[in-house]
């Protein structure tokens, strides 16, 4: 009879321990806050040995990308993915598209992208794709409609107002072209090999829901949007107002579609688009930006607390469902190892990474790639091979003439702990472990020394504290001394070195950053 007590006893406390570690694991958010990947489709892995990266490449590599395991330390952990254009055009680049509704065959095919869609959702990652509706190829079948119809002079034509023109002196401010044969010009502000649709035909607004319903038919999760400003280029309120009905037939057909919207320009600009859509937060990228003058040795922590406390603040007065959306660098500008926090790529990552919102990775970032402009001038040079180092057979962009790549490919790179891409690797699992990163409200905290900084973040009930040490040396401070909080607890830490507590001291090592409870 004891032996049988003892027994019951302790299947007694098993299942109490059980459910107080049900109680304390609680399940993982499923919604649109995540951490993206950027993948220029053409540079990223070769499947069939033409040089070119293909949809099969990114199928084949996504164990990289995403394995399936949450707390997996060979994948990067990533919930979702940008691919750049995979339509039909004749440039490397895609964004000068020819047909929306045909993959680019040097990209694959249809059941390609299905079979990557069906992959992505097996995972739990979202996949959304580049759609550029503010300007086409001029090999566009719409465009040479348009082009013949103003020729003829028939203004019968339904082709005859797809696109934008006038006389010069109407497209003053913009980039003018001739159409052939016609005393009119048509808009093309990137280039003459990309006229620009005319928005205010119902037609061109229609097959812009269209094509964007076909894809999210097939299970696309939403897409980014290319040059949001240029749909009346010069005219902010009337683009505006496009997105917030464009994005109104969208969430009618998809209610949790996640669109993302590219307005380089000022934070006042970009937040007038910011009730219809996400947008890039472009003051936190490049050498000049936010990230990088925070992360730098020696940086002012209090100007990137500052900023982004400030810009969380002022997102949620255009929209409550407004997410911010950080990044370091794109395929349009130069790779963020170049940028004067060279030798501190890890502390950079720590502060996008674990930020509130929806970060973006671009692809070869978490390996510490190369890549500028440089004399040549060509966004190429931007825009190189991915380094797996395992024989992928993915080549240069056309015109490329950078030749200064890493040698630490992926490879290479797995097999160090200590490496940019482990780092990565870490970094992502530490932020999906606590959801308040992403989700909570932001409050700047800052102290006497520059060089340390963060946030405390309250959500669902819970606080959280991010700090961050962005100088080599190690710092001891006494967090009660400007802060009346009860710090008793270290949850994570990731960087250089380490961090304890002891009361309301933190000691912390140098390029390090802390998540307290």
């Amino acid at each position: 009879m004891k032996k049988i007590a003892v027994l019951i006893l302790i299947a007694l406390l098993i299942t109490m321990t059980c459910s107080l570690v049900a109680c304390e694991e609680e399940e993982l958010p499923n919604d649109n806050y995540r951490v993206f990947y950027q993948i220029f489709v053409g540079s990223f892995s070769d499947s069939n040995g033409d040089g070119i990266g293909d949809l099969r490449g990114i199928i084949n590599r996504f164990d990289y990308l995403n394995d399936g395991n949450v707390e997996s330390t060979t994948s990067l952990g990533v919930e979702g993915i940008w691919l750049s254009p995979i339509f039909k055009s004749p440039t490397y680049h895609k964004y000068d598209v020819i047909d929306y509704y045909q993959i680019d065959p040097k990209f694959g095919t249809m059941e390609d992208l299905e079979e990557l869609i069906e992959l992505c959702h097996s995972r739990n990652v979202k996949l959304i794709l580049d759609l550029v509706l503010n300007h086409t190829s001029n090999q566009h079948q719409y465009f040479k409609k348009f082009v013949a119809a103003h020729q003829q002079g028939n203004t019968e034509d339904p082709y005859y107002n797809y696109y934008t023109y006038g006389t010069a002196k109407e497209l003053a401010g913009k980039k003018p072209y001739l159409i052939a044969g016609t005393d009119y010009f048509y808009e093309g502000n990137f280039s003459s090999e990309m006229p620009e649709p005319n928005f205010d035909n119902p037609q061109v607004r229609q097959d812009a829901v269209d094509v964007a319903k076909f894809y999210l038919d097939k299970g696309i999760d939403g897409f980014r949007f290319d040059a949001i400003k240029y749909i009346y280029y010069g005219d902010t309120e009337r683009s505006a107002e496009f997105w917030d009905w464009y994005m109104a037939q969208l969430k009618a057909l998809k209610p949790d579609i996640y669109c993302v919207g590219e307005c380089w320009s000022s934070d006042t600009e970009i937040l007038e688009y910011t009730s219809a859509l996400n947008c890039f937060a472009f003051q936190m990228s490049a050498q000049e930006g936010i990230i990088c003058t925070g992360a730098r040795l020696n940086g002012k922590m209090s100007t990137f607390t500052g900023y982004v406390s400030n810009f969380l603040k002022a997102l949620k007065e255009t929209s409550s469902e407004a997410m911010f959306i950080p990044f370091y660098s794109n395929h349009d500008q130069d790779r963020s190892a170049g940028y004067p926090t060279w030798s501190n790529k890890k502390m950079a990552a720590n502060l996008y990474i674990l930020c509130s919102g929806s970060p973006f990775i671009y692809y070869g970032e978490e390996l510490g790639m190369t890549g500028s402009r440089g004399g040549a001038n060509t966004d190429a040079n931007r825009r190189l091979a991915m380094i797996w180092g395992d024989g992928d057979t993915v080549k240069d962009p056309v015109g490329t003439t950078y030749k200064n790549q890493i040698k630490d490919t992926v490879a290479i790179q797995d097999e160090d702990e200590n490496s940019l891409l482990n780092h990565y690797r870490k970094l992502i699992s530490v932020r999906i472990r606590h959801p308040e990163i992403a989700r909570g409200e932001y409050s700047a905290m800052t102290f006497p020394t520059n060089t340390f900084g963060g946030f405390k973040v309250d959500y669902q009930g819970k606080t959280i504290y991010i700090l961050h040490n962005v100088d080599s040396e190690p710092l001891t401070i006494d967090l009660s001394d400007k802060y009346d909080y009860d710090f008793h607890k270290v949850l994570d830490y990731i960087g250089a070195g380490e961090a304890t507590l002891k009361g309301s001291t933190l000691t912390i090592a140098g390029q390090t950053s802390v998540i307290l409870r």
